[in-house]
């Protein structure tokens, strides 16, 4: 009953198009940051460690930019829910899909790193330009509302996308290899590790940070071809989603792809850092020494 109330107000809310939905997404935008000062101490302390140098000022701007984001990005993904394809293809450029066909084609499958970073429920669109024969697939943190949960996998799936629990990664990802198939999985792997022992650290930002390495792992057990996803702004609802190689950092140390992935993804944040996730609290837990 409850999913079908939400399914309801979802649709009565997305008939209406983009440009009429950001007025909506101005107003709430602000009462988050101005009045409800929602997560503000997590983004002022994120901002200001990750960028010391900035002024005050820049740091503000920062931070009014990234609450207007955050907005518009619960817009468009349930925008998702009526948008055409026309309309897609005209909001999203992709570059790059041939790095993911290419590796299809030579009989491998591919995991996409990717971070919360632009739109990230957008990269969805993948899944209409690589090889129908291909399993497209990205893996979710189940929601605690059940119908919520089940009403963000039906958005996600929208074209096709198979979402995967995380809790099944592996299993369902050697299952499809066994099944002599080939997948192409998204992991959004910029979080803070959920597990209470934290094994791998690597600078980020400039900061020392905890990171998770399950892609990896599971990659290099299947033999995958790695690459890096940014869904680049161009304005405001308007995004280019970019496939590129991800070269293994050549230092002998520990899970090369992973951090090199956080490597691109650091360059991503630093060009336009408003459009990432600022209000996740990243930097919770610290190295314990000795």
């Amino acid at each position: 009953m409850k999913y079908r109330l939400y399914r309801l107000l979802l649709k009565s809310f997305t008939i209406w198009p983009l440009a009429m939905l950001y007025p909506l997404s101005d107003a709430v935008a602000f009462i988050l940051h101005r009045i409800a000062k929602y997560r503000i101490n997590v983004v002022r302390k994120n901002l200001s460690m990750a960028f010391p140098d900035k002024s005050q000022a820049e740091l503000q701007k920062i931070e009014d930019e990234f609450y207007r984001h955050f907005c518009d990005i619960f817009v468009e993904t349930a925008k998702l829910s009526n948008m055409s394809e026309r309309e897609l293809d005209r909001r999203i450029r992709i570059e790059g899909v041939e790095h993911i066909n290419s590796a299809l084609a030579e009989g491998r499958s591919v995991v996409l790193l990717l971070g919360h970073y632009g739109n990230w429920e957008w990269v969805t669109a993948l899944a209409r330009q690589i090889d129908p024969r291909a399993i497209m697939s990205e893996i979710y943190h189940k929601l605690n509302n059940k119908d919520f949960n089940r009403l963000m996998i039906e958005l996600r799936s929208r074209f096709g996308t198979e979402n995967i629990p995380m809790a099944k990664t592996v299993r369902r990802l050697i299952e499809i290899n066994r099944e002599g198939r080939q997948f192409v999985c998204g992991f959004i792997s910029d979080q803070r590790p959920f597990t209470p022992e934290l094994k791998h650290w690597t600078d980020f930002l400039g900061i020392d940070t905890a990171y998770v390495n399950g892609g990896e792992v599971i990659g290099q057990k299947l033999g995958t071809e790695f690459l890096y996803v940014e869904c680049r702004p161009v304005k405001r609802g308007h995004y280019v989603i970019e496939v590129s190689p991800l070269k293994p950092l050549d230092d002998g140390e520990e899970n090369p792809y992973t951090r090199a992935y956080l490597r691109r993804l650091e360059e991503s944040i630093r060009r336009n850092p408003s459009y990432w996730l600022w209000s996740h609290n990243r930097w919770k837990r610290k190295r314990i020494k000795g």
